[in-house]
């Protein structure tokens, strides 16, 4: 079964510049950079940073002996870049002296890939995040009706491309116990000071119970009995691990707007699910709510990455407990949105938010005009 992914990397590939695709493991970036090459004209070397010559060669800065690794070549082609030392210089070295090649390079993990490429490679690169199955991408094979249909599917076990592709909820399952278990935290536990998974798992698991409320370092900390900076550290390396994702809060106008603290959510709800071993069914659950604020919340944020639609996000609350889940911020417009699973009639926009940001649009999300929020 093959789904079309929404980045078209022939529109997006230039000349004398890197393309660089991060993205969560197995959300099918070696998948993408495969079926762009098997139809591309172009004469293209195709290497993994898992290669450890390729590793020596890019990161010997040995001018002569990289551009002899590129001769010939119109396209170079790196996966798991993250891999090799120092690439980012490698690359540089390869776009400044070779300005006529083509350069892809592919990675699971920002804040090795980032810290590698992105200072070396400013204005030489342009940079795209892959994620698990967006339901926009999803609608290539399925119509409308049938996304509606298969609802309770994704937000007990999300959008991972195995996952969209297993046969029943066993395979479901297990292929996402794999991940957390083989993949999930292999970047993260790759740094020196961790030095095992336990502690992690614990940490998501108090944040898959919190998916959609403000969340202290201070009680994470207490809890998972570390200090508050090391629990910031590895909240920090999640997202860039792309494991979750942070939602700060807004304020602009009012004294009582709550902005200490921040949301979390997880990137796929397969994932958040597989966290804290979850897979019932809906009618079976007392965190529905949780499942879908973080469905629409991320399927959003898709949306808007793959569509080129650039803002920022934000929660609202005050400290009176007047709230909004998400708060889009574009072209210095406000939108505010609640995402509500059982549908409890016509709602108002919170009063000091209707006082605060008069010109802010307000919309309630539910599950008859929710398509039209994500497509």
């Amino acid at each position: 079964m093959m789904i079309k992914r929404h980045y078209d990397l022939n529109a997006l590939i230039r000349q004398g510049k890197t393309l660089v695709i991060y993205g969560p493991r197995q959300v099918g970036k070696t998948t993408l950079l495969q079926n762009f090459l098997s139809q591309t004209p172009l004469k293209y070397k195709l290497d993994s940073g898992d290669n450890i010559r390729v590793q020596q060669i890019l990161s010997s800065r040995d001018l002569p002996l990289i551009l002899e690794y590129v001769s010939g070549y119109e396209l170079l082609a790196i996966d798991e870049a993250q891999q090799i030392p120092g690439v980012g210089m490698g690359l540089k070295m390869i776009v400044d002296h070779r300005p006529d090649i083509i350069v892809i390079a592919t990675g699971s993990s920002s804040f090795d890939l980032s810290g590698a490429i992105g200072e070396p490679l400013t204005g030489r690169k342009k940079t795209l995040v892959l994620y698990p199955f967006a339901q926009m991408e999803l609608l290539t094979l399925y119509n409308r009706y049938e996304l509606r249909e298969r609802l309770e599917e994704f937000l007990i076990f999300g959008s991972y491309p195995e996952v969209i592709t297993a046969g029943n909820t066993k395979e479901r399952t297990e292929i996402l116990n794999e991940i957390v278990d083989s993949y999930l935290l292999k970047d993260v536990l790759s740094l020196e000071r961790i030095k095992g998974s336990r502690v992690l798992l614990d940490l998501l698991k108090l944040l898959a119970f919190q998916v959609g409320s403000q969340v202290s370092l201070n009680e994470l900390a207490t809890q998972v009995k570390l200090d508050v900076k090391t629990v910031g550290r590895y909240l920090d390396i999640f997202e860039k691990a792309f494991v979750i994702m942070r939602i700060g809060g807004l304020s602009r106008n009012l004294r009582k707007e709550v902005v200490s603290k921040a949301k979390y959510y997880f990137i796929d709800n397969g994932i958040r699910n597989a966290v804290i071993s979850q897979f019932n069914p809906l009618n079976s659950r007392n965190d529905v709510g949780i499942l879908w604020e973080n469905f629409m919340v991320i399927e959003r944020i898709k949306k808007c990455a793959y569509q080129g639609i650039y803002g920022s996000f934000y929660f609202w609350r005050t400290y009176d407990k007047q709230e909004i889940d998400l708060v889009e911020e574009r072209e210095g417009i406000l939108g505010g949105y609640e995402f509500r699973w059982t549908e409890r009639g016509k709602q108002k926009p919170p009063k000091d938010w209707q006082g605060a940001y008069s010109n802010a649009g307000f919309d309630i999300i539910n599950r008859e005009n929710y398509l039209d929020f994500i497509l």
